[in-house]
């Protein structure tokens, strides 16, 4: 049995016109394994992360995990088995509750005792690097790294089955990024956790990811093992972001992939082949044929070129 799974998902917007986010993903994880999900912002990453943690209902389609459809758990048990770690660890945490309190939160939902969330919370925090005597402090008084250590101790203080991160680390100074990448690995490898890392920045996902799923205006157009992507990537898409310059400052995004000024509307969604406005070795069919899904070797990739 997959530890989460996707089947045809997809959301879409009352308009007019309707916005499509997701269109159609299908998608299955294993126990243990991280899937990297890249792409520009409106692609669909992030309502993707929000439909798996439960937030949004598909508008069509089901997401399981474990077998049991997640609409169907109530939510202390969805937050057992699934919880998120946002961008901005300032905005995600409550400012007039300690250390303490937000990381003890989700045992308190759950109805832990208060002797046994003091335990929890002291040796969750040394987990996360964090020393117990932060316990007392508020967000306000903590850097940005230790805010979002504060935010991990969180997410994985019931033991989680899966994390969904959704950009992790580009809210973070350059210098703290890796302290935390290194601190997602190390949890990852311990617990055995089932990662969904959403991402603009290439080098978090390759550093993190068993798998990479490449997203454009809400499809999945290419997905393979990372070192395979990285080395051979087969959409245009993904050739163009592997080969736009990353920048590693904060919030800036993906820099310009050199696919022309025509930036992807899910409002608009072009027949055929959906990049085909943008894509350089576009041929007169992608304009018409909507190319379909073609796997072999372990990976997938939608591109007629590639047929």
């Amino acid at each position: 049995m997959s530890e989460i799974e996707l089947n045809g998902v997809s959301r879409w917007f009352p308009g007019p016109p309707k916005l499509v986010a997701v269109d159609n993903v299908s998608l299955r994880l294993s126990a243990g394994q991280v899937l990297g999900i890249v792409g520009e912002s409106g692609c669909g990453k992030s309502t993707l992360a929000r439909l798996v943690l439960g937030l949004l209902a598909p508008s069509a389609g089901q997401i399981a995990v474990q077998g049991t459809t997640v609409g169907a758990l109530d939510r202390r048990a969805r937050a057992r088995l699934i919880q998120p770690v946002f961008q901005d660890p300032f905005q995600s945490l409550n400012p007039r509750q300690t250390v303490r309190e937000i990381v003890g939160l989700p045992l308190a939902v759950q109805r832990v005792d208060i002797a046994e969330q003091r335990l929890r919370v002291t040796e969750v925090l040394w987990q996360v690097g964090l020393s117990p005597e932060l316990a007392t402090r508020r967000p306000s008084e903590l850097s940005g790294g230790q805010r979002q250590r504060v935010a991990i101790a969180r997410a994985i203080i019931l033991r989680p089955r899966i994390l969904v991160l959704d950009e992790p680390t580009s809210a973070l100074d350059v210098s703290v990024q890796a302290q935390i990448l290194n601190l997602l690995a190390g949890l990852q490898a311990t617990f055995n956790l089932t990662m969904i890392l959403i991402s603009h920045n290439l080098a978090v996902v390759e550093h993190l990811a068993h798998e990479v799923a490449v997203m454009y205006l809400g499809r999945i157009v290419e997905r393979a093992p990372t070192e395979a992507l990285f080395a051979s990537p087969q959409h245009p898409y993904t050739q163009a972001l592997l080969a736009s310059v990353l920048t590693p400052e904060p919030g800036l995004g993906v820099p310009d992939i050199a696919l022309g000024d025509i930036m992807p509307d899910p409002r608009y969604i072009p027949p055929g082949c959906r990049l085909h406005p943008r894509c350089p070795v576009a041929e007169p069919r992608c304009r018409v044929v909507a190319p379909q899904p073609i796997r072999r070797e372990g990976r997938m990739v939608e591109c007629l070129l590639t047929a």
